[in-house]
């Protein structure tokens, strides 16, 4: 017996959460960007080949984009990623932390099967 109220949505670049940001996240990423002065910046976040374990995660301030990038906004602060990233970064979410550990920006990616002791590269 199947459920008439179930839905399928299909992930487009239009509706795709490709990735999400923490608060803590976002207070880092605005802070480096206010600290860029440059109120255009967005933070791009991309998958490039390479790695241990296959793939690395880039991030970089950009203020150019292609009109097939996603483009979504968090709390003032722009979020960009390439169609090709974007499929492999679906559902991801980036954190900032900050403590006796050091600090730095984690990607926690649900379609990762396997990373690297380095938390850089994933497969």
């Amino acid at each position: 017996m199947s459920d008439a109220s179930t839905t399928t949505v299909t992930l487009t670049k239009k509706n795709a959460e490709p990735i999400t940001l923490t608060a803590e996240a976002i207070a880092k990423v605005a802070e480096l960007i206010a600290a860029e002065g440059e109120d255009s910046l967005a933070l791009r976040v991309a998958v490039k080949p390479g790695g241990c374990s296959g793939f690395n995660y880039d991030m970089f301030f950009d203020s150019e984009f292609a009109s097939d990038d996603i483009v979504k906004e968090y709390g003032g602060v722009k979020v960009v990623v390439d169609p090709s990233s974007a499929e492999l970064l679906i559902g991801s979410t980036l954190d900032f932390t900050d403590g006796l550990q050091g600090a730095g920006f984690h990607i926690t990616n649900p379609n990762a099967t396997r990373t690297c002791g380095c938390g850089n590269s994933f497969s």
